[in-house]
């Protein structure tokens, strides 16, 4: 996981760290859109990429306009691996069950640097909509 690389001024060693990923992770506009009638179903994922040597354990937050934060714990990425979390499939969730079609935001915290890409396919209309983004 990452590089270190050291250099020399004088008698003082400096060592640099490069570090891949972050431990904390934010969403703020997520929104799971109806599955729709077309081939591809509409749906949102969250693609988690563990670069590190040990399985990361993922802890999500929800954060809605009307009601209280929902988590979702204990969702494991295996080390060297990458996966991807659907937000409509409440089997993934530990059965919590995101609802269509409500706007809301997510944290992820990894006990391992990861990094992670947000995507949302919307098949409401037949110019297919794909967004991904990268994390804050």
């Amino acid at each position: 996981m990452g590089s270190w690389l050291k250099h020399h001024k004088g008698k003082k060693e400096l060592e640099v760290v490069i570090v891949n990923g972050k431990k904390l992770w934010y969403f703020p506009d997520c929104d799971l859109p109806p599955a729709g009638d077309s081939q591809l179903k509409g749906h949102e994922s969250i693609i988690v990429l563990n670069d590190s040597d040990f399985d990361a354990t993922l802890n999500m937050t929800l954060f809605f306009t009307d009601q209280d934060p929902v988590r979702v714990n204990n969702l494991i990425v295996e080390k060297q691996r990458v996966r991807c979390i659907r937000m409509d499939n409440k089997t993934e969730l530990h059965g919590f069950e995101v609802p269509l079609e409500i706007q809301y935001a997510l944290k992820v915290e990894s006990d391992q640097n990861v990094i992670i890409q947000y995507g949302r396919l919307d098949s409401r209309q037949t110019n297919l909509a794909y967004y991904t983004t990268l994390g804050y």
